[in-house]
């Protein structure tokens, strides 16, 4: 019989293992009284503060939105993380506008509920992502955030003759966090929703949005929604736009009010021929003046920004704060623009530096060397991709890689370079024990003709030779890999040693 026992002991767990878990009492008891819509909101003011969120939750997945309407309004904690209910949910348009509702309800009172509570409504998918398990038992966690208020104890009030009580203060605004991504023409119909609830309690209600994206959207209908957002709120902005300069110069006196802006991405700015070069000057100066009033900017990206040439000192002097990040990719510089950059104070902690598709081949490498020596201390991230560097302009740069103390990836792909100075790299780079990944282009002597056709096998050979060096000189660990565009569609096909060759070259 002992025999046994172990192996009864596995099968009934694999059994109970293989059988769902029988829905807790605490879900049956919010379904019943979820089926009662008068019954479930007259019992909010008498539920339990551990009851909301579950109940929440199932009013939300069965769509109750009169329910959820008065939830919002009797929220118990300082915040409702909705957003982050709606990434599991994948609500229903009329659930959400429902939860909206509440807040307008509420908002629109002037004797807000005894039971509220409720401070921020943050719409955010990616915030307060444990809450919701939290409440549903299986933690025992909780945000101080998302906790209700402690009632503090009541102090007896001394009677003061001829004193009487001044005027309420004024209600404080509920705050609504939300990630803005403007792609459409028009806003979809929940965000125009919440757009109006901001624009007719304003001043009750603040729309605060920590990242913006601006893809496609007529000029008139940004400005509509800047309007109504708290500007020094936004800390992550991205303009991913085919704009004329004329564009960025009406948009400029709402980058200047993000105060707190951390990270500013821009790209695909283009001159208009029919614009005289006195505007073209007045609308860049407006563009670069807002620079002086972002006094907490750490990463800037400038991709495919047709202005820059010859003015990007006028850039770099409005620069209030030391850059962590910059990338430059895909614009024209001239030689005085990498001179100008490799002398600025702001680039001296520097820990990403990004200067891909920018041609550097008839410039001196002597202002790109200074520029990586000045932030060799900080640098952790470099990316020549691209940038047309030869044999000789490499060479010079060598001494200040090796200085790199904190790098940990190196990119500089599409750069015509040779095995010898391939080599030289890697003797000079071995020291750098933070560099894990270098990505390199296929070496000249990888090519059968000045067409450009690779020799797969000779690209074998080449990077079984690196290989072979860093195991010989201790470091087999680093990760050196190829990358070239395929000659046939264009896409990078990477080495390592073998090719990962694009679908264009796989047999029907």
């Amino acid at each position: 019989v002992s025999g046994r026992r172990p192996r009864d002991s596995f099968r009934s767990r694999f059994i109970r293992m293989s059988m769902p878990a029988p829905p807790r009492l605490l879900d049956l008891a919010g379904q019943s009284l979820l089926r009662d819509q008068a019954s479930a909101i007259a019992a909010l003011e008498r539920l339990p503060m551990e009851l909301f969120p579950p109940l929440f939750t199932a009013a939300f997945t069965g769509r109750h939105s009169e329910t959820l309407k008065a939830m919002v309004q009797a929220w118990p904690f300082a915040c409702l993380p909705l957003g982050a209910l709606m990434k599991e949910q994948q609500p229903h348009q009329e659930t959400f506008q429902a939860a909206l509702a509440g807040l307008d309800v509420l908002l629109a009172q002037e004797v807000r509920p005894r039971r509220w509570k409720l401070q921020v409504l943050d719409l955010r998918k990616n915030a307060h992502q444990d809450f919701w398990t939290v409440w549903s038992g299986t933690r025992a966690s909780m945000y101080s955030l998302l906790d209700p208020e402690v009632p503090q104890p009541m102090k007896k009030r001394r009677k003061v003759e001829g004193c009487r009580p001044g005027p309420k203060p004024p209600l404080a605004p509920v705050e609504v966090l939300i990630d803005l991504c403007l792609k459409e023409r028009t806003p979809d119909e929940s965000l125009a929703y919440l757009i109006q609830i901001a624009q007719q309690r304003k001043g009750m209600m603040h729309l605060c949005c920590k990242k913006l994206k601006i893809f496609a959207m007529p000029m008139q209908n940004i400005k509509k929604i800047l309007r109504i957002i708290q500007l020094d709120s936004i800390q992550d902005l991205e303009v991913n736009c085919t704009w004329k300069l004329s564009t960025l110069g009406k948009f400029a006196p709402h980058l200047g009010q993000m105060g707190n802006l951390r990270r500013l991405l821009l790209s695909h700015i283009h001159m208009s021929s029919h614009t005289t070069l006195a505007k073209e000057e007045q609308c860049i100066s407006q563009f670069t003046a807002q620079f002086l009033r972002l006094h907490h900017l750490e990463e800037l990206y400038l991709d495919s920004i047709s202005f820059l040439e010859n003015r990007l000192d006028q850039v770099l002097r409005c620069l209030m704060t030391p850059l962590e990040t910059l990338s430059i990719t895909n614009c024209l510089l001239s030689e005085s623009d990498l001179t100008h950059l490799s002398q600025h104070l702001n680039v001296s902690q520097l820990k990403d530096l990004g200067l891909s598709g920018v041609s550097l081949t008839n410039m001196s490498p002597e202002p790109l060397q200074v520029l990586i020596e000045r932030a060799s201390a900080t640098l952790q991230d470099l990316d020549l991709d691209e940038c047309g560097i030869m044999d000789s302009q490499f060479t010079v740069i060598l001494p200040a890689l090796g200085h790199c103390s904190q790098l940990t990836t190196f990119s500089f792909c599409g750069n015509p370079i040779s095995m010898d100075v391939l080599e030289n790299l890697l003797r000079h780079t071995i020291g750098l024990r933070k560099l894990s990944h270098v990505l390199y282009p296929a070496p000249l002597e990888s090519y059968e003709d000045v067409r450009g056709t690779l020799h797969l096998g000779r690209l074998a050979h080449l990077h079984a030779r690196l290989k072979q060096m860093l195991q010989e000189l201790g470091r087999p660990g680093m990760v050196w890999f190829s990358a070239n565009p395929c000659p046939r569609c264009g896409d990078r096909t990477f080495y390592d040693p073998e090719p990962i060759l694009c679908p264009c070259y796989m047999p029907a």
